[in-house]
């Protein structure tokens, strides 16, 4: 059986499919802002400052949007040209083959799932202390922490985040234009909030705290000196060779790198977007501008606030868990710190949304090519949203956000990201040579050198995820492979004599 059969491509992206065609390019933008500015423009500007690149970490939002830019060409064309609700997913299947295919949705499924989860714990906690900060009480820690989590002991559901889980996927299942309307108003919210940062911190700004611009690189010592999870993949091979690194290095020009390594994760989630396309009334323009509108105002945005940041205080100060928060407390500011905190609460809520909203799409068109059970497609008559989709992802959301204490395995959704970015940058060179004649109403400039470097750059950064992340990569792909062969590859559409 041919495992690398591809799926033609409809060329068509305006045929009814049974989803809603409702969102315009405005809507898509908002998405992918929704999904791009989270926890990662409130906390992680301060502390990859703070820890690797100092006031230069706006050198770093450059160098790490530069290299998602690449996939994001990649994800415009292939959006455009390909579209579907598969995202990643159906361009592998066009463009590779059905094994490849799986292997990314089965990424994707992986991606939104536990970033889902991740998110909502990050939001219960934001709930609970907005709570406590204005009605004097909070919920009792039974309700705020999963069941056996080591670092919270006594815990028995985290409420809120298995709450908020199901409360978005309700309104998920009311239609794709009213998610967007909820989505676009958190959006404001959250851009409200950022904007209030900025004005109050443009009359704030101490130009000492920018010298020097690029801090001196340091070694902090101790190499690799032992296997440990914790160990990037890069250092597992330095261990296996016996090589003994003189130790991290940050600040310097290798500070600005590793910042944009760590960094780079702030832009996850843009990819999202493509999966409204069988929603979006004109695929062909709209999921472009979408895409590509969405990753440069979320770039201006966190290279604006990552200078504004590092100009209140030192960025020696940042490695705190609200470092824009913390930084307005520093200069006096504390009911815009308090309005900042209410944005991250609306930047986690967009966050889930859009993610939930990807991964009821992919699961919807891997289910309607036959490779899961057919209840995945199941379009509700009415709202003609993936409701199948819908509720059994969000019962499985629920269940890890309630009742699973994650730990590391969020850092496995980075890497299910990267690798599907990694496939879709390589999926436009491959297509552009077996499909010559496709009809590409966007086509990715400088070919193939965006491509290629977009397929390097994400290269580059998996292998500094950790051994553990790598190994739970792993698992779950087995896991995948072993549904694959025993349900998927004979159930496909493809397979089925015609």
């Amino acid at each position: 059986m041919n495992l690398f059969r591809t799926k033609p491509i409809d060329s068509d992206h305006t045929r009814d499919t049974g989803l809603k065609r409702s969102l315009n390019a405005f809507d898509l933008t908002m998405l992918g802002v929704g999904a791009i500015i989270g926890a990662g423009i409130f906390v992680l500007t301060g502390v990859a400052a703070a820890t690797h690149a100092g006031p230069a970490i706006m050198l770093s939002y450059v160098l790490a949007g530069t290299a998602c830019a690449c996939a994001a060409l990649s994800y415009a064309e292939l959006a455009a040209s390909v579209g579907g609700a598969g995202s990643a997913y159906g361009y592998g299947y066009a463009g590779l083959g059905e094994l490849p295919a799986w292997v990314i949705g089965w990424m994707l499924v992986l991606e939104y799932t536990v970033s889902v989860a991740a998110v909502s714990a990050g939001w219960s906690g934001y709930f609970n202390s907005g709570l406590t900060e204005y009605f004097g009480a909070g919920l009792p820690a039974a309700l705020l922490h999963a069941p056996f989590d080591p670092a919270h002991p006594g815990g028995v559901v985290n409420l809120p985040a298995a709450v908020i889980i199901a409360l978005l996927g309700i309104l998920l299942a009311t239609g794709a234009k009213s998610s967007a309307r909820f989505n676009t108003v958190m959006v404001a919210i959250k851009l409200t909030a950022i904007a209030i940062f900025i004005g109050v911190a443009a009359f704030h700004i101490n130009p000492a705290n920018w010298h020097p611009f690029i801090p001196p690189a340091e070694v902090i010592p101790g190499g690799v000196s032992g296997f440990n999870w914790d160990m990037s993949l890069l250092d597992f091979c330095k261990w296996l060779m016996g090589l003994q690194g003189e130790g991290e290095v940050r600040y310097g020009w290798g500070g600005i790198a590793s910042g944009a390594a760590t960094i780079f994760f702030a832009y996850l989630g843009f990819d999202a977007v493509s999966t409204a396309a069988e929603e979006t009334k004109k695929p062909q323009r709209d999921l472009p501008i979408g895409i590509l509108a969405s990753l440069t105002l979320c770039t201006v945005l966190y290279i604006i606030v990552s200078g504004l940041l590092t100009g209140l205080v030192s960025y020696k100060e940042l490695n705190v868990a609200h470092p824009v928060a913390f930084a307005l407390e520093q200069v006096g500011a504390h009911a815009a710190a308090g309005l900042i905190s209410i944005g991250a609460i609306a930047g986690l809520t967009t966050v889930m949304l859009v993610m939930f909203f990807g991964q009821s799409r992919v699961l919807f068109a891997i289910s309607r090519d036959g490779l899961l059970p057919k209840f995945f497609a199941t379009i509700h008559p009415k709202t003609k949203t993936p409701f199948g989709s819908i509720v059994l992802s969000g019962i499985v959301m629920v269940i890890l956000g309630g009742f699973v204490p994650l730990g590391k395995l969020v850092e496995v959704a980075n890497i299910g990201t990267l690798g599907a970015f990694v496939i879709v940058s390589f999926g436009v060179i491959a297509l552009r040579r077996s499909k010559p004649d496709l009809k590409r109403p966007f086509r990715t400039p400088l070919f193939p050198l965006v491509p290629i470097v977009g397929v390097l750059a994400c290269g580059y950064l998996t292998l500094n995820l950790s051994v553990f992340t790598w190994a739970a990569f792993l698992i779950w792909l087995v896991i995948g492979q072993v549904i694959f062969f025993g349900y998927s590859r004979s159930r496909s559409l493809l397979a089925q004599p015609t």
